[in-house]
């Protein structure tokens, strides 16, 4: 049987590898680096002297896609949280406290509540937001949302900062209309917060690799590509950094390297071009800390933090869009972090641990406003063999790790559909 060459380990290939091996076509995933999971992954720091994730990733109980591949692989039960959609925040300028708490049933029916309304928001900066479920896709999101609400600053803001990783009046407003309408718009059993029980790759990418290699997978890291011979708009071999790997006539490419790789690699794809970076902070703590009625996470507004998950006796904090925090020292950018959190979270010591990492991820993901997303390109390339998968690609949703996945399902498809 003809094979599929994946390369790139990513979320994206992972899915797509696995996803083709559970129908028995051959797979060869090939990483330029020496692990999978690309941003989704985990690793032993010595400094925090235990295993921490290269970044945070909040997932929802709504995440189809999610759901999907973790029960292929046998991992479902990695991801815990909360039995209910609860999102607990603090504002640090005003020094507020709130939870939002999302009911079971798709109609919304705490927002008509006083008690249950963020502070400072009245019902009809609620109903004025729906315009977000309409909006097109050449519209920003403060083209749809009054920027200058509350309901913005304390809710929409930092969901939608972290969601698209893109400053969030320029954020495109279908993307994030795309995702609250999978999640919130379904009701609360659709946006239970959910994370990794025991770190990323221990949920995402460790049961994918024992899943390929029990079936017709083979991985293979420290393979860089580096060019691809195409004749007659067909790819017919892969160069890597010191092998070559011929491509059979009736076999498969499927590239899910970042965006930023790809028109090295082929020219006449375009793909977004500009980025932003995300900070994540770990801090390691001598006492286990609580997060507000067991969410396992808090939002933070009006500070340099945007989302802290509570991991027993370590925080990790998410600093999206942070441009212009990423060109900070690393010392300057944990001391910033460190005096949010003893703002937010009562009982931490003066002094920052001494156990900490900042890890910046430079090219994090692509910038979703509206005029880069309109260069996301498809599924299909001009080569009648190659394919494209990534959480860049145009799958509709913003780049997430739902994104992420959702393209590698749609590249197995593609292929599936050569098939018939």
């Amino acid at each position: 049987m003809a094979k599929v060459h994946i390369v790139g380990a990513g979320l994206a290939g992972l899915a797509c590898a696995v996803s083709l091996a559970s129908e028995e076509r051959p797979v060869i995933l090939y990483e330029g680096a020496g692990h999978a999971g690309g941003r989704c992954r985990s690793f032993h720091d010595e400094v925090m002297g235990c295993t921490i994730d290269n970044g945070n990733h909040l997932l929802l109980s709504g995440n189809t896609a999610v759901h999907e591949y973790l029960a292929l692989i046998g991992a479902e039960s990695e991801l815990v949280g909360p039995d209910r959609a609860l999102f607990p925040f603090v504002d640090l300028a005003a020094r507020l406290e709130w939870t939002v708490e999302i009911g079971n049933g798709r109609w919304p029916a705490w927002i008509f509540t006083k008690n249950r309304r963020i502070p400072g928001t009245n019902l009809l900066e609620y109903l004025k937001s729906l315009k977000l479920l309409c909006a097109t896709d050449g519209q920003a999101i403060s083209d749809v949302v009054d920027i200058n609400s509350n309901f913005f600053k304390r809710f929409l803001e930092p969901l939608a900062v972290g969601v698209l990783n893109t400053p969030a009046e320029f954020g495109s407003a279908s993307l994030l209309a795309a995702v609250l309408k999978e999640t919130f718009g379904q009701g609360g059993n659709a946006c239970m917060p959910r994370m990794a029980k025991n770190g990323l790759s221990q949920t995402f990418v460790e049961p994918a690799l024992k899943y390929l290699s029990e079936r017709c997978g083979d991985f293979t890291p420290h393979r860089r590509l580096r060019g691809i011979s195409i004749k007659n708009n067909h790819a017919t071999a892969l160069q890597f950094t010191s092998t070559e790997e011929l491509i059979a006539e009736d076999d498969k490419v499927i590239l899910t390297i970042p965006a930023h790789g790809i028109t090295d690699l082929v020219p006449t794809i375009e793909a977004p071009e500009v980025f932003h970076p995300i900070i994540n902070a770990h801090f390691r703590l001598d006492n286990k800390y609580l997060s507000p009625q067991g969410a396992g996470l808090l939002g933070i507004v009006g500070g340099t933090a945007h989302w802290v998950f509570f991991r027993g006796d370590a925080l990790s904090v998410t600093v999206s869009a942070a441009d212009d925090l990423s060109r900070a020292s690393s010392k300057a950018i944990a001391e910033r972090i460190w005096r949010d959190l003893q703002r937010a979270i009562s009982g931490l010591p003066q002094e920052m641990p001494v156990r900490h990492r900042i890890i910046k991820e430079r090219r994090a993901t692509i910038s979703q406003t509206p005029a880069s997303i309109r260069r996301r390109p498809t599924c299909k390339t001009y080569c009648d063999n190659v394919y494209l998968a990534g959480d860049w690609t145009d799958t509709g949703l913003p780049a997430t790790i739902e994104g992420a996945i959702r393209s590698g399902f749609r590249a197995a498809r593609a292929i599936f559909d050569t098939d018939r």
